[in-house]
């Protein structure tokens, strides 16, 4: 049982939604508890971002993260299977928008063709910051492949995780 006041910062009374809104894009929103600074430094340092992003409970582990967060800078990240450093993957694009606190735009480039464009913004209000993730696929038959794939299905995980992270930070 939770013996917190009521009031008082608690991860778990900020539940994450996840929805497609349209045919290429799908939407996932949750409110932090944390000033918009410290949620957008959360994304944008390496350090911190390794700390949350990862699901609990996923067969990976992230063994490398780049992230040179400014427009035109590069991102890659390295996950290998728990127990086989030898299978590994890796995620990368570039920045396209950076402004901080308040808005990451970023390429997903490591599939076939024109990759997902994400957007993330950063909305403070009194104290509290509502992130929402925009992933906008190249075309509706990316999207359903990547719902079909499990892919898109972390980012509750890693949103809930990121909660934990700032209540303890």
């Amino acid at each position: 049982m939770d013996a917190r006041r009521e009031g008082e910062a608690n991860p778990m009374n900020n539940p994450t939604t996840a929805q497609r809104t349209s045919e290429r894009e799908l939407v996932v929103a949750r409110t932090f508890d944390a000033p918009a600074r410290l949620v957008f430094e959360a994304w944008t340092k390496p350090e911190l971002f390794q700390r949350w992003w990862v699901p609990k409970g996923a067969p990976i582990v992230l063994v490398s993260c780049e992230l040179d967060v400014r427009p035109g800078g590069r991102y890659r990240l390295e996950f290998a299977l728990v127990g086989d450093d030898s299978q590994r993957m890796e995620f990368f694009g570039r920045y396209l928008e950076v402004v901080s606190p308040s808005r990451l735009v970023w390429t997903n480039e490591e599939g076939d063709g024109d990759g997902a464009i994400t957007t993330v913004t950063f909305t403070e209000t009194a104290g509290r910051t509502r992130v929402v993730v925009h992933d906008l696929y190249p075309t509706k038959a990316a999207l359903d492949e990547a719902i079909a794939s499990g892919s898109t299905e972390g980012m509750p995980a890693q949103l809930e995780q990121l909660a934990e992270f700032l209540a303890t930070s």
